[in-house]
């Protein structure tokens, strides 16, 4: 399936899904000025983690009901285009075995892609969607957020993320793992809080209470807390370690997950609520935490507001470049000469047929083509491409940085081992843009370009017209024309350069 970008204006609606490990969540939302107003809220408890097997994959069971949900959702919408909607996915679709499988059933019910996001970016995003909902304030907060599947720490203020972790820790996992007959003992709950307490120890030198002034919880398991605790009197609108103690004792006392009976409790968050109030138990004990309040915002509405930014022109994923380009020392002057030569011959083998999105990627790996320079320069495409590929990108989704990660691969070297990565026309396009700019401009210098000079796609490859008079002043490039022939015909193409 081809999702492309379109070229319109700003939208006035957007919508975001969350595919949690526990819950999937739709929300519509309109934007007036630079803000978001909801619209609609759809929730399913698909409870995603739970249909992990020992050797994690996805049972056939759960995904049946994941893409019933997502063919529900698809139909809600109806008459939306792609630049409206971003969708998610978190813990479980990141660690099962099977998800790429799963999520190319689900984009073809649901009419939208799924990017699945890595564990810091999930907390960055869960911290945008916080802040929005909390008075803007000076203070340092520490956000946590307990979902099915891991649990996201994130310090920061105002709108800015500073520091950010996510662990292994989730309602339905832990619940699964440490009750799993349903049997609420003293001893579970032992268990589970101190697996909890090893997890969060390794991150605790960050998260000390000296570098927060407040605790903030987010989500599902962090309201379910506040308001039982509310309503048994067992603390007053935030939580409390003395009023999940008691909140402890209370679950033990009717001893099973099937006979939790507790005033405001919700039917579909009984089933994970142990392993919930263990973690959460084990955060106050572990980072010394006296109170928490709940913030309204979470991740959907994070999601929300980085697709607005989008739109606004303050990308996220246009800082994160920039940032690399600073860390990794990036000779700034090339970047921009590749940046704008390679843009412009993708706009040319392209045609009418630009994939804004595929675009938006060439640039940003033009700009990062060269960052594996600073680990060596033997095959430093090679480790360019490990880093786009493994580093933490605030910003980018798993398949954005692996889309900008073939592409560098492709930039120079032995077109062979591009076969197996590259998966579109729009992909080949643009490897061979970035390939013929860094080519053209291996001296690293402003570089008077020929006056004739246009790059096409026919049936058998490509073709690039230039220059006569041009090539035979520059033989250095005339001899890596002559290779990169023969580069391309090792992966059935044909480069013809046809000169004029």
């Amino acid at each position: 399936m081809s999702f492309l970008t379109q070229t319109t204006p700003p939208h006035t609606v957007l919508a975001t899904i969350d595919l949690g490990s526990n819950s999937f969540r739709l929300q519509v939302s309109r934007v007036v000025d630079d803000q978001l107003y909801t619209l609609d809220v759809m929730k399913e408890t698909v409870r995603l983690g739970a249909g992990l097997t020992s050797d994690k994959y996805l049972d056939e069971d759960t995904q049946a009901k994941a893409l019933a949900c997502m063919a529900r959702f698809g139909e809600r919408l109806r008459g939306f285009v792609p630049a409206q909607v971003r969708v998610v996915g978190t813990n479980t679709l990141r660690v099962a075995k099977n998800a790429a499988a799963f999520i190319a059933e689900a984009e073809a019910r649901l009419g939208f892609p799924i990017e699945i996001i890595a564990g810091r970016e999930e907390a960055r995003l869960i911290y945008l969607g916080a802040a929005h909902s909390l008075p803007d304030t000076r203070e340092r907060r520490m956000v946590v957020d307990i979902g099915g599947g891991s649990t996201e720490f994130i310090i920061g203020s105002h709108y800015k993320a500073l520091v950010t972790e996510s662990l292994p820790l989730g309602c339905v996992s832990y619940t699964l793992r440490f009750f799993p007959d349903g049997k609420l003992s003293r001893g579970n709950f032992r268990d589970a809080t101190l697996a909890a307490r090893n997890e969060i120890q390794r991150i605790r030198h960050e998260y000390r209470p000296s570098e927060w002034q407040l605790a903030v919880g987010t989500s599902g398991t962090a309201r379910s807390l506040r308001d039982v605790l509310e309503i048994n009197d067992w603390s007053r609108a935030d939580i409390t370690l003395d009023g999940m103690e008691k909140l402890r004792a209370e679950l033990i006392s009717q001893g099973s997950v099937d006979a939790i009976k507790i005033n405001g409790l919700k039917s579909d968050r009984a089933p994970v609520l142990a392993g919930g109030l263990a973690i959460m138990i084990a955060v106050f004990e572990e980072l010394e935490v006296d109170k928490m309040i709940v913030a309204e915002g979470a991740l959907r509405d994070g999601v929300l507001y980085d697709l607005l930014g989008r739109q606004r022109e303050k990308d996220m994923r246009d800082s994160t470049v920039g940032l690399f380009k600073r860390r990794y020392h990036v000779d700034p002057g090339q970047a921009e000469r590749v940046n704008l030569l390679a843009e412009r011959l993708y706009r040319m083998v392209a045609g009418e047929d630009v994939d804004q999105d595929m675009l938006k990627r060439l640039g940003w790996a033009a700009k990062l083509h060269e960052i594996g320079l600073t680990i060596s320069h033997t095959a430093y495409h090679k480790h360019s491409t490990y880093i786009l590929q493994n580093a933490d990108m605030p910003g980018f989704s798993k398949r954005e940085q692996a889309s900008l990660a073939v592409i560098v691969l492709g930039h120079r070297g032995d077109m062979g081992k591009m076969v197996q990565h590259v998966d579109s026309a729009a992909m080949w396009q643009a490897v061979v843009a970035l390939r013929m700019a860094v080519l053209l401009h291996r001296r690293r210098q402003p570089l008077e370009l020929p006056e004739r000079l246009d790059l096409k796609q026919n049936p058998n490859g490509f073709e690039l017209k230039l220059s006569k008079q041009w090539l035979k002043d520059n033989p250095l490039t005339a001899s890596s024309f002559r290779q990169e022939v023969n580069q391309w015909r090792n992966v059935g193409f044909k480069l013809d350069i046809v000169l004029e």
